[in-house]
């Protein structure tokens, strides 16, 4: 989402950050991908910013806590979530954020 187009205040992130396992790897593209498509298509989604380097940081944006908690109940989300725990991350962590207040150019 590019930094000019942010939702109006308030709104929330849920920022997922993780560090992937030396792992076989295959599928994970295709899943990160497909979960992208998928959280664009679900009420409350107002967009996402992601960069992954050692660290992966992925920033969603949502309106509401309900838009989150019915996102992370989602049956196909649920199947990238047991892949990600068993097979693709070393470490991972989920924050949620109420934002009240932001700047920037």
């Amino acid at each position: 989402m590019p930094v000019n187009q942010m939702p109006k205040l308030p709104y929330y992130a849920v920022i997922f950050t993780s560090v992937r396992t030396e792992k076989d790897n295959s599928g994970y593209d295709k899943m990160a991908k497909r979960m992208m498509e998928m959280a664009a298509q679900q009420p409350g989604f107002l967009g996402v910013e992601s960069a992954r380097q050692e660290t992966g940081i992925t920033i969603s944006y949502w309106k509401d806590l309900d838009s989150i908690k019915n996102w992370k109940k989602h049956g196909e989300h649920i199947i990238a979530q047991k892949l990600g725990k068993e097979v693709w991350y070393a470490a991972y962590r989920v924050r949620i954020c109420k934002v009240e207040s932001e700047y920037g150019v």
